[in-house]
């Protein structure tokens, strides 16, 4: 399970997940693929594209956890402050809500792709949202 394929508008991406460092998010995660979703642009957290999974549970605590991703390291909230979601950074990001800074799980790296992470929130910001799939590859 240490990589997947990720499609998001016309981009496809693929990822690493981070199984030594999240390993109970990353098996969560893989039990859910193929996960299909809308990815639209983050309220509060700067250049990212979120989606937003409601008061989803997934009874994950924290783990590799970070308010600072880098682009294309993909975050797992599980709820508790704001929302359970998936944060897409793109660009410079601090992981937020409407309550303040959160902390999410670093259980994805995009791998291959990532030149194109930028223009794809570009895409989210002035187009709107996006379907996104994750699958194995």
């Amino acid at each position: 399970m240490s990589e997947l394929r990720i499609t998001a508008g016309s981009f496809e991406f693929v990822a690493r997940f981070e199984e030594e460092a999240a390993p109970q998010t990353c098996e969560t995660f893989g039990g859910l693929l193929p996960f299909e979703n809308k990815l639209v642009q983050a309220r509060w957290s700067g250049e990212a594209a979120w989606i937003p999974l409601g008061d989803l549970d997934l009874g994950l605590s924290f783990e590799n956890h970070t308010s600072f991703p880098a682009p294309g390291e993909i975050l797992l909230y599980s709820g508790g402050y704001s929302e359970t979601e998936i944060l897409f950074p793109y660009g410079g990001t601090r992981f937020a809500s409407i309550v303040g800074q959160l902390a999410g799980n670093h259980f994805l790296t995009i791998t291959e792709g990532r030149e194109h992470l930028r223009e794809l929130g570009q895409l989210v910001l002035w187009e709107g949202a996006q379907d996104i799939v994750f699958e194995r590859t």
